[in-house]
């Protein structure tokens, strides 16, 4: 219980600064080019009550740590009215983009700090240890779950702006049955193996940083 209690600890302020700036940063990229539904509704805000899902950030990342298994959750996602944006089909892509991109600014931080608490002797030097060791793995991981080419991931939304037209739309069918194929893919222990190499090569950049 008490190995439990301090991985809670460890892990909360990584967890909820990685899905407060994912969700805020869609935000404030669907502003920039001309949407401001999310504005409007108070989702472009660092406030993690805003975004959290009390299912997909709080519960099942405990039962991830409980189990030991792959850390897993998700965040209420930003509304997004993709026809109001300058230009949709170009701009959706940068919106989407945006997630993931701060989560990798946020690793870098988290790496930063890590070399900080290498070099400090007191105190605060090994909670701040096992704090970033966490921010940079959390980080990571949301990174690059986000960027599978499922729809309605932002992988997903990256290709269909890619994608022509009439292609773009048969993709974008997919989208009901997103969450179920990844939920597949988490079950079934597949997830893990397609993930893994990304985040090792996300891994090796950030080592450059040490």
């Amino acid at each position: 219980m008490d190995d439990l209690i301090q991985k809670i600890t460890i892990y909360a302020l990584p967890v909820l600064f990685a899905i407060t700036v994912h969700e805020a940063a869609h935000a404030y990229a669907a502003k920039r080019f001309g949407d401001a539904t999310a504005y409007m509704m108070g989702r472009m805000t660092l406030n993690p009550l805003k975004h959290i899902d009390p299912i997909g950030t709080v519960l099942l990342p405990i039962l991830c740590l409980v189990t030991g298994g792959f850390l897993f959750g998700w965040a209420k996602p930003v509304p997004v009215n993709f026809s109001g944006l300058r230009n949709p089909k170009r701009d959706m892509r940068w919106v989407a983009a945006a997630g993931p991109a701060a989560n990798f600014v946020m690793a870098v931080i988290w790496v930063l700090l890590l070399k900080l608490s290498m070099v400090i002797d007191n105190d605060y030097s090994v909670p701040l240890r096992l704090m970033s060791q966490a921010g940079v793995g959390i980080n990571v991981t949301l990174m690059v779950l986000n960027l599978i080419p499922i729809p309605p991931l932002d992988g997903g939304r990256i290709v269909e702006s890619l994608l022509p037209p009439g292609t773009a739309y048969r993709y974008s069918r997919i989208e009901p049955y997103g969450v179920w194929i990844l939920m597949g893919l988490l079950l079934t222990g597949l997830l893990s193996p397609i993930m893994r190499p990304f985040m090792n090569l996300v891994y090796y950049l950030l080592s450059q940083l040490l």
